[in-house]
């Protein structure tokens, strides 16, 4: 289990319930505060990793910015000395790396969400730790009291388990036909709208090398 899924289960959980059901509830309320200690340690490292991923692709995006406008200038350059065919090949590739552009900006979006969403996480992670921690002398107190009720609570934990984990195999593979479905449409329409996307690139291509040459025209 990934140290995510451990976040969301933990912080899903109630631990009164789990208390309930368990055995030595003294011993439980001290696993879950080292469960939720470690997981905490864990998910902060993770978050670590993802910020610095997302100043990699930060510099990574800056980097081919610089390079787009690097092609722009030697299209110029090619049409100051009469070279159109040098011109538009410059274009091509500020064309191709304005497209990495757009991915890597693609991906810093979704590594902001993920940091928005680890954010909250912790925060409620700490929460719950920090209210375990408050509560565990009460807890143990509680130790006799709920010896009594472990039996039928092991049977309910026993089939609700069972049933969650049915329920899981079900929907993942309602979830393995649907993507298949969807990965089938997909390869039969990617030929077709790849020569529309080259005819498309090549449109614009020709559009902003008449647009240089009118401004290098202007120029003169």
């Amino acid at each position: 289990m990934s140290v995510f899924s451990r976040l969301s289960d933990i912080i899903n959980s109630n631990i009164s319930a789990l208390l309930d059901k368990a055995e030595n509830p003294e011993k439980m309320i001290r696993m879950v505060i080292q469960e939720m200690e470690e997981t905490l340690v864990e998910v902060r490292s993770g978050t670590a990793k993802v910020i610095a991923e997302r100043k990699t692709l930060t510099r990574r995006a800056e980097q081919l910015r610089k390079q787009a406008a690097d092609w722009e200038s030697k299209a110029e350059l090619a049409l100051s000395k009469g070279r159109d065919d040098l011109a538009k090949a410059a274009l091509m590739e500020k064309s191709n790396i304005n497209g990495s552009v757009e991915i890597t900006e693609k991906d810093l979006k979704k590594l902001d969400e993920t940091l928005e969403k680890l954010s909250t996480e912790i925060e409620q992670l700490q929460a719950k730790l920090n209210d375990a921690r408050a509560r565990q002398k009460t807890i143990v107190m509680r130790t006799k009291a709920t010896k009594s009720r472990v039996d039928v609570h092991r049977q309910l934990t026993n089939y609700t388990i069972d049933n969650a984990m049915d329920k899981f195999e079900y929907y993942e593979k309602k979830i393995d036909q649907m993507e298949g479905q969807m990965d089938s449409a997909h390869v039969e329409q990617r030929g077709l709208q790849t020569e529309f996307d080259e005819l498309e690139k090549q449109e614009s291509i020709d559009k902003e090398l008449e647009e240089l040459k009118t401004k290098l025209n202007k120029d003169q």
